[in-house]
């Protein structure tokens, strides 16, 4: 039904995010039901990739595997020793399979890692995907050093220009380094996305502003109604 709603909304991209995705036995016939209407995605962490890969992969248009560091970085932040080895296991069986690309978010443990991380995907022939735990809600105790972070994005933006395989467009990090740097704030667009939580409630503005905080759930709502009553002007800049 939610998907349905959502479908006859006008939305075309779905994307599945944790908690852990693959911890769901029905997630097969859940990706089933969103292929059928939506470019599809899944963000996993890796660990049971390998496992239930072959259950999920022709239901997915792109996968993301979440890796927040090079070995025991990566481990000690998932506190799940030999999660980085599983991870990276699961991303060799599924890459030729699915477009696949790594998602890393920068945080102060992993920042010294960020080209690493470019120089692994460039090795597996993936992507990666990068973004930054820094100037939004719960992130405070992640946060890079904000002179610390500068150095990393330029040097990524670099890399980007260079041809590296960084997913992010060279406007991000320019986006990033101007607002955050050079005070020239960005225009946010929440209205753009969707977001809903595990128990179907929708999230507004986005779950970046708000952590997962919502009340309405979707299969009891008019979302079009819902969308175009909120007022999204306060909160364009950031």
């Amino acid at each position: 039904m939610m998907l349905r709603k959502l479908s006859e909304l006008g939305v075309i991209f779905m994307g599945f995010e944790g908690g852990e995705p693959l911890l769901r036995k029905d997630l097969p016939e859940i990706l089933k039901e969103s292929h059928e209407r939506f470019h599809t995605s899944l963000v996993t962490n890796g660990l049971l990739l390998k496992a239930r890969f072959n259950e999920i992969k022709k239901y997915l248009d792109y996968l993301f595997v979440s890796l927040d560091g090079i070995g025991e970085t990566h481990d000690e932040i998932r506190g799940v020793k030999g999660s980085f080895n599983k991870a990276l296991e699961g991303i060799k069986i599924a890459k030729d399979e699915v477009p696949l690309a790594i998602s890393t978010t920068l945080t102060r443990e992993n920042l010294d890692e960020a080209e690493k991380i470019v120089n692994l995907a460039e090795e597996l022939d993936v992507l990666v995907n990068f973004q930054v735990a820094y100037d939004y809600s719960t992130a405070d105790k992640m946060s890079p050093e904000k002179e610390k972070l500068r150095k990393v994005l330029d040097r990524l933006l670099y890399l980007k220009k260079e041809g590296k395989p960084i997913m992010n467009t060279k406007e991000y990090f320019e986006a990033i380094l101007n607002s955050w740097y050079k005070g020239i704030p960005w225009t946010c667009k929440p209205w753009l996305t969707i977001n809903i939580d595990p128990q179907g409630r929708v999230v507004l503005p986005c779950y970046v502003l708000n952590e997962y905080t919502g009340s309405k759930r979707i299969w009891e709502i008019d979302i079009k109604s819902l969308w175009e009553s909120y007022d999204w002007k306060k909160i364009r800049k950031l």
